[in-house]
């Protein structure tokens, strides 16, 4: 048994409302995962959903926020393949009340990695989920190709970078989507090849004129509603639509008859696949990271006791990624 702090609500609102720190006991883990001392915690828009009732897969509290952390494993199972000691990144049980806004959190064993040397835990705990969205869409689902033109819809988010990134890392020529000048030169930080500021331009007009008339061969969207529903108008002939998420609030709305005559189609993509696709996607993206082709952008860090704020002022946050040091 294992004894320390984490962070829940006993009803939906407003983080900074209802998220209560309180005293918990972790029993040892089940088969399948592993028990870690947290380091560090990744934050996201999902934390803001869970907490506020948006969250489709978590209908009724309590909730715990939380989903990816990166630690140092505490308890393992019989037959695990982690041993007590090693370093690690992963996603939380949160699904079953136990995130990683937390002393303590199990990681499934299918989603859980070791850290390479190369990376800070600050990286390790936003890695995972973003990444693995990222490659579940661009790599498993649409079947990226070097020389592809990929457009980004909120490319500042957080899975949005990652895409930036990926997408480059594979060969692809990225067009980048955001809303202001430093959003937009953060993604050229990233190495994306053209920035559109959605809030100046017409996205698919920049797409066309880049593109020369050809449209974007994959459209990824994290961001869905009208700015997602207006994207698939840069959509090239055979290409394809990523369906990621609506961060806007609404997903896209997509349009059959103009699918039909364009030739294109939309893949929605969900990063939790089978074992086997687990295994495969994290070995590649571990791989990149481990070679410095891909890395996780922080841009703020915050103290573990402020993490009711920080998850309430997640939509207004820098670019990148927002990780909690558990201290």
């Amino acid at each position: 048994m294992f004894h320390g702090r984490r962070w829940r609500a006993e009803s939906f609102g407003e983080p900074r409302d209802v998220l209560r720190l309180a005293e918990t006991v972790w029993p040892e883990p089940e088969a399948g995962r592993v028990l870690v001392e947290v380091t560090a915690c990744g934050v996201g828009l999902p934390d803001l959903m869970i907490t506020t009732g948006a969250y489709p897969l978590l209908p009724s509290p309590p909730v715990a926020p939380g989903q990816e952390v990166v630690g140092n494993v505490v308890a393992v199972p019989e037959g695990s393949t982690f041993v007590t000691g090693d370093r690690v990144m992963g996603v939380t049980a949160f699904l079953d009340g136990w995130g990683g806004c937390a002393d303590y959190a199990y990681l499934g064993e299918t989603t859980t990695q070791r850290v390479p040397d190369t990376m800070s835990d600050e990286e390790a705990a936003g890695f995972s989920i973003a990444f693995r969205t990222a490659y579940a869409g661009l790599a498993q689902r649409v079947r990226i190709k070097p020389g592809d033109v990929v457009l980004v819809l909120g490319a500042a988010g957080s899975t949005g970078a990652a895409a930036v990134s990926l997408a480059k890392a594979l060969g692809a020529t990225v067009i980048a989507v955001a809303s202001s000048s430093d959003r937009l030169s953060f993604c050229t930080s990233l190495g994306a090849d053209y920035v559109v500021n959605r809030r100046t331009s017409d996205v698919v007009d920049a797409v066309h004129e880049i593109t020369g008339g050809d449209g974007a061969d994959i459209v990824f969207d994290p961001v869905g509603g009208d700015i997602a529903t207006r994207a698939t108008g840069a959509v090239a002939r055979l290409g394809h639509i990523a369906v990621v998420g609506y961060a806007s609030g609404s997903w896209l709305t997509l349009d059959p008859v103009d699918m039909v005559l364009r030739n294109y189609s939309a893949a929605g993509v969900f990063a939790a696949g089978t074992v086997e696709e687990d295994a495969r996607a994290y070995a590649a993206l571990g791989d990149l990271a481990a070679r410095g082709t891909i890395k996780t952008p922080v841009s703020s860090v915050a103290a573990f006791t402020d993490v009711p704020e920080v998850i309430s002022g997640i939509r207004t946050a820098p670019p990148g990624k927002t990780v909690v040091l558990r201290g």
